[in-house]
């Protein structure tokens, strides 16, 4: 039986570095669709949204028999707790990169991104993908150093967001009003899927450490 339970474990495991992976190529291609204004790719990014949809199911039924057969307790249920919640968070960085890829879709053929912030954006986009690129290897190593190269991203990511609203509000912003509420919308897409990187990693510290850092201020912004 203690067979059996840990390879049902390690295909928890496996599930979420899948998961993680088509995040991190979703919130790739969404970013290059927005910035380049390319139709397919945003396209792309949406269909296939269900995918990760899809395995977060998978997943969580797959938690939730592990749980009502095995009972699990100590270590083995902090595991499979965790991995319920971290599957949640990385579905919502998939509707979050949905979300960017539907902002290009709508703008299409125009560029959605004002030409004063392309590079602002440029900057969160290759964030958010450390960001997602990150977690996948998070979550394969339980690496504590890329935790923190996580929180680092998530910082910057902020940062940027803010930069944002700064010159929106300048004196030299001469965008539209659909420009400023696009700017708007997707740099807080970018800001929460930060903000959700970060929270998979203080799920990861809690794994390997035991000692839980507080992340209800991630969860009110979930």
């Amino acid at each position: 039986m203690r067979e059996i339970f840990e390879a049902e474990l390690k295909q928890v495991g496996d599930d979420l570095a899948e998961m993680s992976r088509l995040v991190e190529s979703a919130i790739s291609r969404a970013g290059t669709a927005l910035l380049t204004a390319d139709l397919q790719l945003a396209q792309s990014v949406i269909a296939s949204d269900h995918a990760i949809d899809a395995l977060e199911r998978e997943l969580d039924e797959r938690c939730v028999l592990l749980l009502a057969q095995q009972q699990p307790v100590a270590t083995d249920l902090r595991v499979v707790v965790s991995a319920l919640r971290m599957s949640a968070t990385l579905e919502r960085m998939g509707d979050l990169a949905r979300h960017v890829a539907q902002v290009a879709r709508g703008r299409y053929p125009a560029h959605a991104i004002h030409p004063l912030l392309e590079g602002t954006f440029a900057q969160m986009h290759d964030a958010a993908t450390r960001v997602a690129r990150r977690t996948t290897t998070l979550l394969t190593t339980r690496d504590l150093t890329v935790a923190a190269n996580v929180e680092r991203d998530d910082d910057l990511l902020d940062h940027l967001h803010q930069d944002t609203f700064a010159a929106i509000l300048g004196p030299d912003w001469t965008g539209t009003p659909q420009e400023t509420v696009d700017v708007t919308l997707v740099g807080r897409y970018y800001e929460r899927f930060g903000d959700h990187g970060v929270s998979i990693a203080k799920r990861v510290t809690f794994l390997v450490t035991g000692d839980f850092a507080d992340d209800r201020g991630q969860a009110a912004r979930a």
